[in-house]
C-alpha cells in the first residue's frame, strides 16, 4: 500500500479506537501495527515485535520514574505539604489573596519532593482548600489556584514527565531537570503576580488575614527543612555532576522514606502509608512503560514510511520563519491536551515534532521545557483537566464549572510565561549549560 495513504489510515484508527474507549497506549500499538502490516507484511512486523517490549522498556533511566514518585509518595505521607503550607502562610498570607499565593508556593515546595502534577493539587488541596473556604475565599480563586499550582509538580524537578521527554528524545536527562528550575520559578512568581492583580482588581472576594511578626516568620522556616534537604539532595548531586539522575532519585527516595519513619503523625498508620507509596509508584510506572511501548509501535511505523524525515526537510526548505514553525508546532497542544494526558500528548507529537525541531537548528531542551509548559494547560483545561477534576473531588460543594472559570485565569498566566520562555531562550539554557556532567 502507498506510505500516504497508510499513515493516514493509521492515523484515523488511533482516533477511531480512543474514541470508543480503548487506552491510549493500546491504540498507538495497534494503530502502528496495523500501519506496519500495510506497508511491510505481517511476518515483518511479529519478527519486530519479538524484543521490541524489551529494547523500549529496558532502560537504565527508566529506573528514575518509580523512585521519584516514590519520594513524593514518602514526603505526602510524612506531612511535608501541611508544614509547607503554614510556612507558606505566615510569610505571604496577609497580602491580597495572601492564601491563595501561599497554596501556590505551597505546590512549588512540595513538586521539589514530587514529580507528579496530580499528588501536588491533592495534597495542597486537602489542606489549603479548607483554610480559604474558611477565611471567606472566593471559590474559584481557592480551587482554580490549586488546580494551577498542581501543575508545578511538572515543571518544578525532580519531573516525571521531564524524564519522560528525555527518554524520548535522548537528551540529557539530568538537564531536562535542571533546566525547569527557573521556568518553575518564573512560573510560580507569575501565578503569585496574577492573584495579586485578581484580588486587587476585585474580580474574586478574599480576607486579609493579619501579618505574622518577622520573628514568626523566620522561626516558621524550621518546618520547610526537609523540601529543601530532598531538592539539595536530588538536584545539587545533579548539578554538581556528583550523582546520576539515577543515582539522585535512589539517594532521594531513601531520605524520604527515612523521614517518614521519624514522621510523628505517620507511626500509627506507617504500614499503610508504606503500601500505598509503593502502589503509586508500581501504578505510574506501568502506565509510563505501556504508554511508551505503545508510542514505540507507532514511532516505528513513522519511521518507515519517512514521515518525520520528509516532514522536516520540507520545513527546513521553506520560507517560513523558523521561530513561527516552533510556535505553529507548539500550538498543537492545545486541542490535544483537551483530551488527552501529558504523557499521551509527547509520545504522539514528538516522533513527528522532534526531528523538525532539531533540523532547525532550536536547542531540545529548550523546547522540551516549551512542550511541557504546553502540556501544562492541558492539566487545566476542559472537558479532561485532570488536575480540576482532582479539586472537584477535594471541594465537592464547588461545581466543576466555577473550577474551571477560576483555573482559566491561570490558563492565561501560562501563556504569559510561555511568551517569556519562547522569546528568552536562555531562561531556560542557562542552569543546564553550566552544569558539571556526570555520566
Amino acid at each position: 500500500m502507498d506510505p500516504y495513504i497508510a499513515t493516514w489510515i493509521a492515523i484515523a484508527l488511533i482516533f477511531v479506537l480512543m474514541a470508543l474507549g480503548v487506552p491510549v497506549f493500546a491504540a498507538l500499538g495497534a494503530a502502528g501495527m496495523a500501519g506496519i502490516v500495510m506497508v511491510e507484511d505481517l511476518p515483518f512486523l511479529l519478527n519486530r515485535l519479538k524484543s521490541f517490549s524489551y529494547t523500549q522498556s529496558a532502560s537504565y533511566l527508566l529506573t528514575v520514574i518509580p523512585l521519584f514518585i516514590l519520594m513524593g509518595a514518602f514526603a505526602h505521607h510524612a506531612g511535608i505539604g501541611a508544614r509547607l503550607f503554614q510556612v507558606a502562610r505566615s510569610w505571604v498570607g496577609h497580602w491580597p489573596g495572601g492564601l491563595a499565593m501561599a497554596s501556590v508556593l505551597t505546590s512549588a515546595g512540595f513538586a521539589c519532593t514530587s514529580g507528579s502534577s496530580v499528588a501536588t493539587a491533592a495534597t495542597v488541596g486537602a489542606v489549603a482548600i479548607p483554610e480559604m473556604k474558611k477565611s471567606g475565599y472566593d471559590p474559584r480563586l481557592a480551587a482554580g489556584s490549586i488546580a494551577a499550582g498542581g501543575v508545578l509538580g511538572v515543571l518544578i524537578p525532580p519531573s516525571v514527565l521531564l524524564i519522560f521527554y528525555a527518554a524520548l528524545t535522548e537528551v540529557s536527562a539530568g538537564a531536562m531537570l535542571i533546566a525547569g528550575i527557573v521556568p518553575g520559578l518564573l512560573t510560580t512568581l507569575v501565578f503569585m503576580a496574577g492573584i495579586w492583580l485578581i484580588c486587587r482588581s476585585g474580580m474574586a472576594s478574599q480576607a486579609t488575614l493579619a501579618p505574622h511578626t518577622w520573628g514568626q516568620r523566620v522561626r516558621s522556616l524550621r518546618h520547610g527543612w526537609q523540601v529543601l534537604l530532598l531538592f539539595s539532595i536530588v538536584l545539587g548531586s545533579i548539578y554538581l555532576g556528583l550523582a546520576t539522575p539515577t543515582e539522585a532519585a535512589a539517594i532521594g527516595a531513601c531520605a524520604a522514606l527515612i523521614m517518614l519513619l521519624c514522621a510523628r503523625q505517620a507511626r500509627s498508620r506507617l504500614r499503610q502509608a508504606f503500601n500505598a507509596s509503593c502502589r503509586s509508584a508500581i501504578t505510574t510506572t506501568v502506565m509510563v512503560m505501556f504508554t511508551m511501548i505503545g508510542a514505540g509501535i507507532f514511532s516505528y511505523f513513522l519511521s518507515l514510511v519517512q514521515l518525520p524525515q520528509e516532514l522536516a526537510a520540507l520545513v527546513s526548505d521553506s520560507d517560513i520563519p523558523p521561530m513561527l514553525v516552533v510556535a505553529l508546532l507548539l500550538l498543537i497542544y492545545l486541542p490535544l491536551g483537551m483530551f488527552l494526558d501529558a504523557f499521551s500528548m509527547l509520545v504522539i507529537t514528538l516522533p513527528i515534532v522532534f526531528p523538525t525541531v532539531v533540523s532547525l537548528g532550536f536547542d531540545p531542551i529548550w523546547f522540551g521545557i516549551l512542550a511541557v509548559k504546553m502540556c501544562e494547560i492541558g492539566l487545566i483545561t476542559p472537558p479532561v483537566g485532570l488536575n480540576v477534576f482532582v479539586i472537584a473531588g477535594i471541594d465537592r460543594d464547588t461545581p466543576l464549572t466555577q473550577i474551571f472559570h477560576g483555573a482559566w485565569w491561570f490558563v492565561a498566566m501560562e501563556f504569559a510565561t510561555i511568551l517569556l520562555l519562547f522569546f528568552f531562550p536562555a531562561v531556560v539554557t542557562l542552569l543546564p549549560q553550566s552544569m558539571l556532567q556526570q555520566g
